[in-house]
């Protein structure tokens, strides 16, 4: 069974930072991609990062330059700066293999 713990959301104002992170314990295959997602009041899930086990990254274009993933074993972080009214959305850790497992989220509310 494998369990993610996300921590690090709150509320900032715009163009403040954040930085969100999620442990994931369990069996865990050593392959495996990790990411998060956001879904925002109103919208789809949509994936905003992911690191891949050799460390590959890939971002959504709209968070490209501002938002940083970063991996430490099975431990990923989100290092978010310039934060926008529209980054307001609950956050969600990821991790991939042949089947998704999911955090309970961590709300991120940016004021303008």
């Amino acid at each position: 069974q494998v369990q993610l713990v996300e921590s690090g959301g709150g509320l900032v104002q715009a163009g403040g930072s954040l930085r969100l992170s999620c442990a994931a314990t369990g069996t865990i295959f050593r392959i495996n991609h990790m990411a998060w997602y956001r879904q925002g009041p109103g919208k789809q899930r949509e994936l905003v990062a992911r690191i891949e086990s050799g460390g590959g990254t890939n971002y959504a274009d709209s968070v490209k330059g501002r938002f940083t993933i970063s991996r430490d074993k099975n431990t990923v972080h989100l290092q978010m700066t310039d934060l926008k009214p529209e980054d307001t959305a609950v956050y969600y850790c990821a991790l991939e293999v042949w089947v998704t497992y999911w955090g309970r989220g961590t709300q991120v509310t940016v004021s303008a």
